[in-house]
């Protein structure tokens, strides 16, 4: 997507995690797992966890309230409220109507957005062309999730995942500046390779179901890297190509956060320095929906974004949902 009637920016950022820590050490006292193999492997240290009292939008709307006080808004100035999750309170309604009511953003219309990993990205592109045609002018874009409800913690994939919200504000600019370009892409045929299968209408809520684990997420590891490492770079060097940018003049990357072997090689494959990919996967494992906004709410708060700076976004979730989106930052 380009431009097409206003250009539009980012102003304000906000994040949350939860104060209950899980480090790798602790969960290997009661999964099948090692330590040191998941701080090598995946770049994982440590991970946030809700506690049980606290749903994906007690998160989202921690996050959500930041980002407006970063933005120097008040909630009933924003008109547009996305969720990205992947882990919703309920199926009905949004967590987005339970978020836009947690903040009183009465002035707001709201409504989830499902793409699990890539799910911040879809919502931002989604945002920004409302704000682009003039439908809204202020727009709230949270990605939140608590894998940590759906995990099987007797697994040893129950390594990867932990729990965070982060969010951005996003309004239209007269300037040069903002958003240059999007690329998104689904591709349905690897839609077995990340999956929850209960909950839905497939496998509805029965002991049946939850004894046969249909509650947790399943996930082929092999074919997520092998996927990572083929698409992420597809994605970046579309949007290079659509905005005649080329790599070197991209001050940094911030990624979902995978696993830090896709993001290494990911770089490698773009020609980017590793220094300027982002991460925070070692404090936070991988928090689905939260990852790209949680690390934006970081650089930005450290100063690390100056106005000017070109920086990429890059996300591949389960579907398969993969994409990348260009910025200027003012």
């Amino acid at each position: 997507m380009q431009q097409i009637v206003r250009n539009v920016r980012i102003i304000g950022t906000g994040s949350y995690v939860p104060e209950t820590v899980y480090t790798n050490e602790y969960i290997e006292t009661f999964a099948p797992t090692n330590a040191a193999w998941v701080e090598e492997n995946l770049g994982i240290k440590e991970r946030r966890i809700a506690s049980e009292d606290q749903p994906t939008s007690d998160l989202a709307a921690k996050a959500g309230l930041k980002a407006i006080e970063s933005a120097g808004l008040k909630p009933e100035d924003i008109d547009l409220i996305i969720v990205a999750t992947s882990t919703p309170d309920r199926l009905a309604p949004s967590t987005a109507a339970i978020v836009q009511d947690k903040i009183q953003a009465y002035n707001s219309v709201a409504f989830d957005l499902a793409a699990v990993c890539s799910g911040f990205l879809f919502s931002i592109s989604t945002a920004a062309q409302f704000i682009a045609t003039g439908v809204y002018n202020n727009a709230l874009v949270i990605g939140a999730d608590t894998f940590s409800k759906i995990i099987d913690w007797s697994r040893r994939d129950c390594v990867f995942f932990g729990d965070g919200a982060g969010a951005a504000v996003l309004t239209h600019t007269e300037s040069d500046k903002g958003f240059l370009a999007f690329r998104l892409y689904t591709d349905g045929r690897g839609k077995w390779n990340f999956t929850i299968p209960g909950g839905g209408s497939e496998y509805p809520l029965s002991h049946e179901n939850v004894d046969a684990g249909h509650r947790y997420f399943q996930m082929v590891g092999k074919a997520v890297y092998e996927t990572g490492i083929k698409v992420l770079p597809k994605a970046i060097n579309q949007v290079l190509a659509d905005t005649g940018t080329s790599i070197d003049q991209v001050d940094y990357l911030i990624p979902h956060q995978p696993s830090i072997r896709i993001l290494k090689d990911t770089a490698k494959i773009i020609g980017l320095p590793f220094e300027k990919v982002m991460t925070n996967m070692d404090r936070y494992a991988n928090t689905s929906g939260g990852t790209i906004p949680i690390l934006l709410d970081e650089a930005n708060k450290a100063g690390k974004l100056k106005p000017g700076s070109l920086i990429l976004f890059a996300a591949v979730g389960s579907g398969w949902t993969y994409g990348a989106s260009l910025i200027r930052w003012s």
